[in-house]
């Protein structure tokens, strides 16, 4: 059935999409020893802006082609570890012409890195018909910086204060590395992000709309982190260092290396981090009666320490059997033990603010987090044109717990001694297994297009033990309510199928993707508590399609349309039934009953001579997971909850502009309406908002290799489902210096106004009004170092690899 369907999707715009001719340039590129130059970069130029419009890689033969190209005015430049930098006369492409470029001979340079090869100055955003890609190493402030604070400083991505991620306005995204998704999610998630270097990470993908070849899952969308890679044949590597000071002093720190030979690639990558911060949040809480008058205060405030240090470590082989097929294995491991010590203060108080009393609370929480993984890879090319076949296995483990532990001390007014003290202690040990499989074929015809598909399939086992004890009179005593023993199985089947091919005005993707569900709790309960289980099968259908069309032969005007459809599913920690505290009047409480959602998104987008691009979207989200907060008895629960139904329409503009050689500006900004209706706890939730984000970003290049940057952000109050978020921003500045080819330095102010401050207000609670203001260690001052090395060899392998990192994400 979905073979059909494929078939008539495919026979349906070959109907409607002539056959047309393309421009195209070529040409032939090899070394000083007229050997094809296989680690060479082509790099494509147009000549009235020296923007960069495609990169390219030679065949085996030394041979390169940019096919498809509009009628203009173009430059190529050839670059290679160890050879000098070729540029080529500027030449014009007409209408209907193939330009053949006069073959190239690279001229050695001295075999150390005494110089970089120098290429198109990559932009900060690159569009993509079904991505955006951001260059990490383009914004200067992102130097010494974590994943998670790249991230909020990427187009349309917010972070709220517990560390969940949104995309263009939409919750529940998933964060991918290297196409493989983390399977993590909420302190984990956050933990894991916190502990990857910045200078570890090559772009970032943002996808509201991924292509079918992905997963499913995330209703807002895929967030892709890609790492650095070196391609260059021989030793090569780079070092970076990075101390911040705050509040109080971080550090972030990384290594990586690539060496290849005819036969063997082994790359690596190691990162070592030490995080240090706090936050300051306050939790005031206004109870009343059902008239509004007052009946009592609750105010808190709680200081937070969190220290951590991580250990990131990537190790990966790739052998050569053949010049068309290739063996890979990828051992990974992360180690991010952490302590957090949180200091409380509650203050109870009657309707005229006088005191009542008050409970200080001690709390620490010591935190550990350990991933191994193990990939194995199998890639066969089949022709120099594409056909291909990749195999993966792979094998996730992971180790997680806490030992938590929160004293209470209980005063009256004008008391110096407590009058009460209460102590629970907790060790909460959680196991995840992951078993993961993929197969997919490639298969480019002759008529142009690319067909693809693949089946994958997912295994996933969790393990969570909860025992908690209460101190009564010196004795540590079971808690029953809190203790709890769950045991999650699921098992994802997924098959895809996806064409696309690129004409001269038109360029068309669409895709196909089936995915079966199969998922089993077991609450195993304890003395007090029965035990109780769910089991679920659902299968869904996941459509995506693309089409973009120029509008004149210079690409100065692109159209672009796309439609997708979506399901989040719930986390396995979301589905337990059992209580965690966070302190002694706030508690987390899983939800067995939580539904997956589905969402249906489409968005037209025209661009502007590749510089501006604006797009209007419209998504609607059925069963949306979020957050929701009640109050019983004066105590806070937080559970996830679903929301009837959400509506989102938006528009958004993103700018670069190049004011001569000197100063480029980028501006991202977005208009968002956002409609939340859903039957609450407290009766029905409508609530309605419209927000806007703001990111610029200005870069000045100075004489002698100085650069100079600030960047921003600003995004004004937001209203989604029960919560009210506050506007909040942030301005950067950086400066850096290349101090040789080799080495480079960079200096930056985060937050120099300290103005990213998380303010909000909790709507639809029974008979209370909730607000809170959360500060924590955002204005830093950072200074990095990175230092490149390596040995270029002119005895070039016959292949070229990228299976290590080829296979797409794995099915959750």
């Amino acid at each position: 059935m979905v073979q059909k369907i494929m078939v008539l999707l495919t026979t349906g715009i070959a109907m409607f999409i002539p056959a047309v001719h393309a421009q195209s340039v070529s040409g032939l590129v090899t070394d000083q020893q007229q050997q094809p130059a296989l680690a060479a970069t082509i790099a494509l130029l147009r000549n009235s802006d020296s923007s960069l419009i495609k990169t390219t890689l030679p065949d085996d033969n030394g041979r390169f082609s940019f096919p498809h190209l509009p009628p203009a005015s173009y430059h190529i430049r050839i670059s290679m570890m160890g050879y000098k930098t070729y540029n080529s006369p500027d030449f014009i492409l007409d209408k209907n012409q193939e330009y053949k470029l006069p073959a190239v001979s690279l001229l050695q340079q001295d075999a150390q890195l005494k110089a970089v090869a120098v290429t198109a100055q990559r932009p900060f955003i690159e569009k993509k018909i079904d991505r955006t890609v951001v260059n990490v190493d383009a914004l200067i402030s992102n130097a010494g910086s974590s994943a998670l604070e790249v991230l909020e400083k990427s187009p349309g991505v917010s972070i709220d204060q517990e560390g969940s991620i949104s995309l263009k306005g939409k919750s529940n995204v998933m964060i991918y590395v290297n196409d493989k998704p983390t399977y993590l999610s909420g302190a984990d998630l956050e933990s894991y992000l916190r502990s990857l270097p910045a200078s570890s990470i090559d772009a970032i993908e943002l996808m509201p709309n991924p292509p079918a070849s992905y997963d499913a899952a995330g209703t807002g969308g895929i967030i892709n982190i890609r790492l650095k890679r070196n391609k260059n044949k021989g030793f090569n590597g780079n070092l970076n260092a990075a101390f911040t000071q705050g509040r109080y002093a971080n550090s972030s720190n990384s290594f990586n290396f690539t060496y290849r030979n005819q036969q063997l690639n082994v790359t690596g990558n190691f990162g070592y981090t030490f995080n240090n911060g706090y936050s300051a949040l306050d939790i005031n809480r206004r109870f009343h009666d059902s008239v509004g008058e007052t009946t009592h205060y609750f105010l808190q405030h709680n200081f937070i320490a969190r220290h951590a240090q991580s250990f990131n470590e990537k190790i990966g082989v790739d052998f050569y059997a053949s010049a068309k097929s290739t063996l890979g294995l990828v051992l990974t491991g992360t180690q991010n033990p952490s302590n957090s010590n949180n200091d409380n203060t509650s203050r109870l108080q009657d309707a005229s603010q006088t005191p009542d009393s008050s409970i200080h609370a001690l709390n620490n929480i010591h935190h550990r987090f350990n991933n191994v993984g193990i990939n194995l890879n199998y890639r066969h090319q089949y022709d120099k044109n594409g056909r291909e076949l990749t195999v993966d296995v792979d094998y996730l483990r992971y180790n997680t717990g806490s030992n938590e532990v929160y004293d209470n001390y209980s005063f009256l007014p004008e008391q110096a001694l407590p009058y009460a003290n209460d102590q629970l202690t907790g060790q909460v040990p959680a196991h995840l297994d992951i078993f993961a499989g993929k197969i997919a074929y490639t298969h480019p015809f002759k008529s142009g297009y690319k067909l693809a598909g693949g089946l994958k399939s997912s295994y996933t086992s969790t393990d969570n033990l909860a025992k908690y004890y209460n101190r009564v009179d010196g004795e540590y005593l079971p808690d029953y309510d809190k203790s709890n023993h769950f045991l999650y199985h699921e098992n994802i089947n997924a098959g895809y199928l996806n064409v696309n091919k690129d004409y001269k005005k038109w360029s068309v993707q669409a895709g196909l993707r089936l995915e079966n569900t199969v998922s089993i709790g077991h609450q195993l309960g304890n003395a007090e508590k029965n035990d109780s289980s769910f089991n679920r099968n659902y299968t869904g259908i996941f459509p995506t399609f693309y089409v973009s069309y120029k509008l004149d032969t210079a690409s100065n005007n692109v159209l672009a349309l796309n439609y997708g459809r979506r399901i989040d599913r719930p986390y396995y920690e979301q589905l337990n039934p059992f209580i965690s505290p966070l302190d002694k009047f706030t508690y987390y409480v899983g939800n067995p009953y939580l539904r997956p959602s589905y969402m249906q998104s489409i968005a037209l987008s025209h661009t502007y001579k590749s510089k501006l691009t604006t797009t209007l979207s419209y998504t609607h989200v059925k069963d949306d997971m979020n957050e929701t907060i009640a109050i019983v008895n004066g105590i806070y629960y937080s559970r996830p909850g679903n929301i009837g139904s959400q509506t989102m329409m938006e528009i958004n503009v993103d700018a670069q502009q190049g004011l001569g050689k000197v100063v480029n500006l980028h501006l991202y900004a977005q208009l968002t309406y956002l409609h939340s209706r859903s039957i609450f706890y407290t009766g029905i939730l409508d609530n309605q908002s419209t927000f806007t984000m703001i990111m610029p970003t200005v870069t000045v290049t100075l004489p002698k290799d100085w650069a100079l940057q600030a960047d921003g952000r600003y995004q004004s109050t937001v209203t989604s489902a029960q919560f009210i978020l506050g506007r909040r921003g942030a301005v950067n500045l950086g400066v850096s210096k290349k101090l040789s080819p080799n080495a480079t330095i960079k200096c930056s102010a985060q937050d120099i106004f300290k103005t990213q401050i998380n303010t909000g207000i909790i709507n639809n609670l029974a008979l209370t009004d909730a607000q809170w203001r959360n500060v924590s260690d955002t204005r830093r001052i950072t200074l990095s170092f990175t230092y490149r090395f390596g040995k270029a060899i002119s005895d070039q392998r016959k292949h070229e690899d990228n299976s290590a990192e080829s296979e797409m994400n794995r099915v959750r």
